[in-house]
């Protein structure tokens, strides 16, 4: 067997493996081309040391797609070797969701001139749910894809969260991603859903904000709409955005809070406070109230508006920063303040932060702890403990320990129950470098 001949062999081993023997041009060819037929097609015996990236068919990257290409290459680079010339092709795709850039704010009318819909990109394989954290609350992960803390949301049976650079519409059966359009959140926060649409912060600085709205199914974009803040934004913005039982969309826009019909994007009135920017804004489950919170660096103030007449109600104040991430219930408010392991999820009855108590302590490892309101319950998260409390009087109602992957945190956050209370929630084990959705089974008093 001559030099030619045995580099042929070996690449045609690699290919189809079998005991070598003397090849020729036609062998090379015929082999290569048995492999187009999906008929006759043999899956390769995996190699070992093959990490995730690759397909696992014995061949980085192999496809069958790739096969009549291959056949036809064949011929070539026989012609080469035989000429002295040694021809070395590959072939490396992977996908790539370009984030979304800010549109910068002015003063034109909302666009509400709809754009085709992105195309999903490839879910990493969810297969088979993976048991996780030992199983509590029948905690299973049904995607493997990495999200954004706390970006989870939930409406009849549609599920949305963001990921890096892009807002997804994830399947709840399978976890796959049907849809994806290209976002990048300028502010903590989650979407909003209103009807059949989803809306988002798309630009947050200076003095202008704008949201986008895109089709709940297809996720093409639907409207933009610019709204100039009074005063600038706030530096310690949480939550800025919210929906009232009105149907209206409610932002926090510098000075001043901005109500906005989601069907037209027309500004309807603005909601005026003094001596500071809004940092995160809520509104009582019946329309009677607006919370609004207004950060600073040692100290947080909660504002109470009379909804109907737009006139503050009330006003309280709590020491210490990084306050925000509201949430209204039936009882009074809950957030969140503080950072790292000082963080803590609190509960003010009636909205006022006099009487305000903590509901959970602590998180650490860059993690956060943000309470979302859904299914009848509130649910908090974080690496120690993951709770539901009642909405009425902030109790909790059942709980249980998060667990270590060998002494590093594990995450659970961001819970969103379903129609027909299926319950989801973010994941995330440092130690096995594994998150995505999971999906929950908690107890019944929850």
């Amino acid at each position: 067997m001559n030099t030619e001949e045995r580099q042929l062999a070996d690449m045609l081993h690699r290919l189809a493996p079998e005991p070598p023997r003397r090849v020729t041009v036609e062998d090379v060819a015929s082999r290569l081309a048995s492999q187009s037929d999906p008929g006759g097609y043999r899956e390769p015996r995996p190699r070992r040391g093959f990490g995730r990236g690759f397909s696992g068919r014995g061949f980085p990257g192999w496809n069958r797609g790739w096969a009549p290409a291959l056949a036809a290459a064949s011929v070539l680079v026989v012609a080469g070797t035989s000429a002295g010339i040694a021809t070395v092709v590959t072939s490396h795709h992977s996908h790539v969701t370009s984030p979304g850039t800010g549109a910068s704010a002015s003063s034109a009318p909302a666009s509400f001139t709809p754009s085709a819909p992105s195309s999903p990109p490839s879910s990493p394989a969810a297969g088979t749910p993976l048991r996780i954290a030992g199983g509590m609350w029948g905690a299973e992960l049904i995607n493997r894809r990495s999200f954004t803390q706390d970006s989870l949301v939930g409406s009849g049976d549609l599920l949305y969260a963001a990921s890096a650079g892009a807002l997804d519409r994830i399947d709840p059966a399978t976890g796959d991603i049907v849809q994806s359009t290209p976002y990048s959140p300028p502010v903590p926060g989650r979407p909003v859903v209103l009807g059949n649409t989803v809306w988002v912060v798309w630009s947050y600085s200076g003095g202008n904000v704008v949201l986008h709205g895109y089709d709940a199914r297809t996720l093409a974009q639907v409207a933009s709409v610019p709204v100039a803040a009074i005063g600038r934004v706030s530096s310690s913005a949480q939550g800025v955005l919210a929906a009232g039982p009105d149907g209206r969309l409610y932002l926090a826009a510098g000075q001043t809070v901005a109500v906005l019909d989601p069907a037209t994007g027309h500004l309807i009135r603005r909601i005026y406070l003094v001596a500071g920017a809004a940092s995160a804004v809520t509104v009582a489950p019946d329309g009677s109230r607006l919370y609004v919170g207004m950060a600073s660096a040692d100290s947080f103030r909660l504002l109470s508006f009379n909804l109907a007449s737009g006139v503050e109600a009330a006003s309280s104040t709590m020491a210490g920063g990084g306050v925000g991430n509201l949430v209204a219930t039936s009882g009074g408010v809950w957030g969140t303040a503080g950072t790292g392991m000082s963080e803590r999820v609190w509960f003010a009855p009636g909205g006022d932060l006099a009487r305000f108590f903590n509901v959970s302590q602590g998180v650490g490892a860059g993690l956060d702890s943000v309470p979302t309101v859904s299914g009848g319950a509130v649910w908090i998260g974080g690496s120690h403990a993951l709770t539901c409390a009642n909405p009425d009087t902030g109790q909790v109602r059942a709980g249980t320990s998060i667990p270590t992957d060998n002494s590093i945190v594990e995450y659970f956050g961001s819970v969103t129950v379903l129609s027909g209370g299926r319950t989801y929630a973010l994941y995330q084990d440092q130690a096995a470098q594994l998150s995505g959705l999971a999906t929950l089974t908690p107890p019944a008093r929850c």
